[in-house]
């Protein structure tokens, strides 16, 4: 216990510094990139003239230097301030608290989804490996990996919803549903199946690969070869003594993509009209809305340097030889 509470002392000493270095280079990018909020809000409110936009540039800060801005927002970050949204004239906290909780449901059915299926499918082809069940989710695993995951959500929504109408197409729930209890639980299910897929299907592909080649290179180790001699049972040998060497690459790469999976939810979000923060993050951009861009990124940041640091932990779970000191 020590051991871990040394190494967490230390990952969050370093996170602190990592966070503020992603918060100024954030900022810095988002302020770079073309447009005008307040131009923005001037045009949406039908008075583009110049002195109504130099009212909005004063009332929300935009007039002041870069460098004032700038230590003005870091002061916020570090109160737990994530600023107000120009566009919705709400708290960025508000906004990110309504739509984060889809977009975790969204992204963790997803995630657990293609990492089952990406190391069952990965340990089964590499345990027949040059037969016909290897080639057939190698193929799988290639095809899911290429096709454009926008056009393989549109394809499900054609078969499943236009053409068999078993699943509903977009949104989070039904619309005027008024389901509550186990009947809302169903209903946001039911939404949730074609989204969950469609994104599931690409990490999958990736999972798959890595826990074929991986295993590949384990299962014909000394040790291998030893627990056969014994007389273990295949099954046995395979996931108690060559997955769990083969895993940890996969955990690797999982812990990284846990992180970017809510990045690349916001493709997923949009094809499916998905209420989370991939498309708060994609209307922010589109609005110039800089505030909850930047408490989107910040967000999501916190979440990839948390996710790596569970990685690290379980390292060590999965196999002892490997110390979190």
């Amino acid at each position: 216990m020590a051991a871990i509470a040394s190494f967490l002392g230390r990952r969050l000493i370093k996170s602190v510094f990592i966070l503020f270095a992603i918060v100024v280079i954030n900022f810095m990018l988002v302020r770079a990139a073309p447009g005008d909020p307040a131009m923005v809000m001037a045009g949406e409110a039908g008075a583009a003239d110049q002195q109504y936009v130099e009212q909005l540039r004063e009332q929300f800060g935009l007039n002041r230097p870069i460098h004032e801005q700038l230590g003005i927002y870091l002061a916020d970050v570090a109160t737990g301030d994530l600023g107000y949204s120009y566009r919705q004239q709400r708290p960025v906290w508000d906004l990110i608290g309504e739509r984060l909780p889809p977009t975790l449901v969204l992204t963790g059915f997803a995630f657990v989804l293609a990492l089952t299926a990406g190391v069952l499918l990965g340990t089964l082809a590499a345990m027949r490996a040059g037969t016909w069940s290897d080639s057939a989710i190698t193929v799988l695993a290639l095809l899911s990996y290429a096709t454009p995951i926008y056009w393989v959500g549109l394809m499900l929504i054609l078969l499943f919803s236009v053409q068999l109408g078993w699943l509903p197409a977009f949104g989070y729930e039904t619309v005027g549903g008024g389901y509550e209890g186990w009947d809302r639980v169903t209903d946001i299910g039911a939404h949730l199946i074609l989204p969950v897929v469609t994104l599931g299907l690409f990490y999958m592909a990736v999972y798959a690969r890595l826990t074929r080649a991986s295993i590949l290179e384990v299962r014909d180790m000394d040790f291998v070869k030893t627990a056969r001699a014994k007389g273990l049972t295949e099954a046995r040998i395979v996931f108690r003594h060559v997955l769990r060497n083969a895993i940890l690459p996969v955990i690797t790469f999982a812990g990284i993509q846990a992180g970017h999976l809510i990045g690349g939810s916001i493709l997923i979000e949009t094809v499916f009209a998905w209420p989370g923060i991939g498309r708060l993050a994609f209307d922010a951009v589109l609005q110039r809305d800089y505030q909850v861009l930047l408490g989107i990124f910040f967000v999501t940041s916190v979440m990839v340097i948390v996710f790596n640091i569970v990685t690290d932990l379980v390292y060590s779970l999965v196999d002892p030889r490997i110390e979190v000191a």
